[in-house]
């Protein structure tokens, strides 16, 4: 749950499994896959190829309907080498697998986009390697924190409409941005009528607060290159954490040239709910760091905006739309997580 992550030092090593036949990666069996997977196994696959390792349980919020289901299709992902897993040991229970891209997927995705698995920028040993980065639980917690937004999403109040409509991850966004920043994610969330993009600076309690506030020099750059605000949030694990950090961004953000051009609110996770039903960021946990006069007031994600009167709400240019969806300028959306079935019908291995 995103209100209790595993720390990077809670995981020491890999638990050791029984091994499962698995097909091989040949043409024939590329072949097959064609008429096995469903259009729910190519999301989930670009999915894990664009944010590297996914959990079980956060495949199965993503894109099922329980977690019954989304074990068993998983398994034969894996078992069709379209997935890899690998399952780190914690010192406490057991950890779920994490699951990352295999040859037979990567072959698929780069089919799909006309492209040789070396030009996808690939490798099968790179791909495995996060499972003995050091940087591990911090990738699994952004990506579990956006998942909780895309679960809170698929299970909104009666009158509430939702939606993730982009999540870029580290990767995208340092293609992007990196010269000048390296956020964690980019995201965009639309709710109730209003839409807020931001940048995600995720805190796992390591690092050094002065490097935190240091950035925000880089996003000031950003905002003056691109004439762009874009509000950055910072996620924090614990109240007192945050209470020091929001003392030392206060802090770096008066002594910026234009302090508007960075809105910057902090939350943490201990604000969260953990008995209701669907916690997630989205909730009323965000303190922006500037009201501009307005009353201190903790607020849920799409009511950011209301802080800051002088960002304007997203627009995307549609003149930039055939830049693709790797543009700057587009905001590459998410895709949608794939309905639960309507029916049930005699199992065919296609779910």
């Amino acid at each position: 749950m995103i209100t209790n992550p595993t720390r990077q030092r809670s995981l020491r090593g890999h638990k050791p499994t029984r091994p499962t036949p698995r097909s091989a990666n040949t043409a024939d069996h590329q072949g097959l896959l064609a008429w096995r997977l469903t259009p729910r196994d190519r999301w989930i696959i670009r999915m894990i190829h664009e944010h590297r390792v996914l959990t079980a349980h956060q495949v199965t919020a993503l894109a099922f309907p329980s977690f019954r289901s989304g074990r068993m299709r998983l398994r034969e992902l894996f078992q069709w080498g379209v997935l890899d897993r690998f399952q780190p040991f914690v010192t406490v229970g057991t950890a779920p697998m994490h699951y990352v891209l295999a040859p037979a997927g990567a072959a698929v995705l780069a089919a799909e986009d006309g492209l040789d698995v070396k030009d996808l920028g690939y490798r099968h040993d790179r791909a495995f390697g996060i499972a003995h980065s050091l940087r591990l639980a911090h990738t699994v917690g952004v990506n579990e924190w956006f998942t909780a937004l895309i679960d809170h999403a698929r299970h909104p109040d009666p009158d509430e409409h939702t939606t993730l409509d982009a999540w870029w991850a580290e990767a995208r966004c340092a293609r992007h941005f990196g010269d000048l920043i390296k956020p964690d994610a980019y995201g965009r969330w639309s709710s109730q009528g209003h839409t807020v993009e931001f940048f995600l600076e995720y805190d796992f309690g390591t690092e050094v607060l002065g490097k935190l506030t240091g950035k925000l020099t880089g996003y000031a750059a950003l905002a003056a290159a691109t004439g762009i605000t874009t509000p950055l949030l910072v996620w924090l694990p614990t109240s007192r954490r945050e209470a020091t950090a929001r003392q030392l961004l206060h802090k770096a953000w008066r002594d910026l040239d234009d302090p508007d051009s960075v809105p910057v609110a902090t939350a943490t996770a201990e604000l969260l709910n953990p008995t209701a039903p669907h916690p997630s960021p989205a909730d009323e946990v965000w303190l922006p760091l500037d009201n501009h006069g307005a009353t201190p007031v903790r607020r849920g994600l799409h009511q950011l905006l209301a802080a800051w009167p002088h960002v304007p709400p997203p627009v995307t240019d549609p003149d930039d739309e055939q830049d693709g969806a790797d543009s700057p300028a587009l905001m590459a959306p998410a895709p949608a997580p794939m309905p639960p079935a309507t029916s049930r019908g005699p199992s065919t291995g296609r779910r």
